[in-house]
């Protein structure tokens, strides 16, 4: 039912929302930016309540999703996922997209691209499992393929491979081969990428100091 405002009380746990009353009893709680559209005495219909809490609601999945998107950028697809998860409605995840996408703090190439960068940077993939991971992450095949052909996948091969080269350091020629080749395949490289690499790698490998006679 409607009734009048009496009260409009900051939160103590968070301050970013208000507390209204209804004829002196606690009705609902609202964002501060929707709450500062209303004034003590104001009388409320029904149909004005529901408007507020429409509105409310998808200010808290924008509050949710923009504390989603402080800790590094996301996919729509991985926010829409994250807001269903905490019981938001589509309607407003949909509204939420929206707004986040027109604020350009929402885009899947941008996301793509930054993901790719990131993996070059500290974890090399070859383009199989870049690919995987940006689908696994809802972004569509078009953006993805885009991204991945500018990706430089020798680069990134050369530096998964100068990683692994120094941890089988001592390892005879047979093993070095099958390790140096298993680890860069899990990592998503073709064989086309790895064939070189193995190869230099294994002319570059110190040879080995020669007996000497006696020993």
């Amino acid at each position: 039912m409607g009734g009048r405002i009496t009260a409009l009380k900051v939160q103590k746990r968070n301050r970013q929302r208000v507390s209204v009353y209804l004829d002196g009893c606690f009705a609902f709680g609202l964002a501060a930016i929707e709450a500062a559209r209303l004034r003590v005495g104001l009388v409320l219909s029904d149909e004005e309540i529901a408007r507020l809490r429409e509105r409310d609601t998808v200010e808290r999945a924008v509050e949710r999703a923009l504390n989603l998107l402080s800790y590094r950028p996301r996919s729509q697809a991985e926010i829409r996922r994250r807001l269903a998860q905490k019981g938001f409605e589509e309607g407003a995840i949909q509204e939420t997209l929206g707004r986040l996408s027109r604020a350009g703090l929402l885009d899947d190439q941008a996301f793509a691209r930054y993901w790719v960068e990131n993996r070059l940077q500290f974890n090399p993939r070859g383009v199989i499992a870049l690919r995987q991971e940006l689908r696994q992450k809802g972004v569509g095949d078009l953006v993805i393929e885009e991204v991945l052909a500018e990706y430089d996948e020798e680069k990134a091969a050369a530096r998964a491979a100068e990683a692994a080269v120094r941890r089988l350091h001592g390892c005879d020629p047979a093993v070095f081969r099958r390790r140096l080749h298993d680890y860069l395949r899990r990592r998503g490289f073709s064989y086309a990428i790895i064939k070189p690499l193995l190869e230099q790698a294994l002319a570059d490998r110190e040879p080995e100091e020669p007996l000497e006679d006696g020993e």
